[in-house]
């Protein structure tokens, strides 16, 4: 029996320097090991014996790793990680830490200086959008269309408005 999912991130070579901003931006986070590369294959990897193979680490309780390879691949928006934020304080932190792209700024959504995307959500939006009336629901999409950053007081507002 499996015992969970393990998200698995792909660095360009820069996955040491990436684990530890990360691990520095969410409280309760923690590297748990870092694995090396040996002398094996140094002519296909192109990494030598002791550099950076794989660091396992822990973002607010759940388990990644990171493995330190190459440019062969690069993130894109299609995965995200998401981050629900109990109050306003917790998006602007982590907005303002995580935001290296506004051009990649949409409803909650950014991407990081490694490429990586976030949605950056406040818990309440769930239940703004799975138990209000359609009007309701409504007013807090079209709100949210047209942010970046997530205001919460301004997604309230919105559920109001449609009641």
């Amino acid at each position: 029996m499996s015992k969970g999912v393990i998200i698995n991130l792909w660095f360009n070579n820069n996955a040491k320097e990436a684990i530890e901003f990360y691990t520095s931006t969410f409280k309760h986070s923690k590297i748990t090991r870092i694995n090396y590369y040996t002398n094996v294959n140094e002519e296909i990897t192109g990494h030598k014996e002791g550099d950076v193979l794989t660091i396992e680490f822990e973002l607010l309780k759940m388990k990644f790793i990171a493995i330190n390879a190459g440019p062969e691949f690069q993130f894109n928006p299609s995965i995200s990680l998401m981050v629900e934020c109990n109050n306003q304080k917790e998006i602007d932190h982590y907005w303002s830490k995580l935001s290296a792209n506004p051009n990649a700024e949409q409803c909650g959504w950014l991407q990081d200086k490694y490429g990586l995307s976030w949605q950056i959500v406040p818990k309440q939006l769930g239940k703004m959008l799975t138990k209000g009336s359609n009007n309701q629901k409504e007013k807090v999409t079209e709100a949210f269309m047209k942010m970046k950053k997530f205001d919460i007081e301004d997604l309230k507002r919105a559920y109001k408005e449609g009641k």
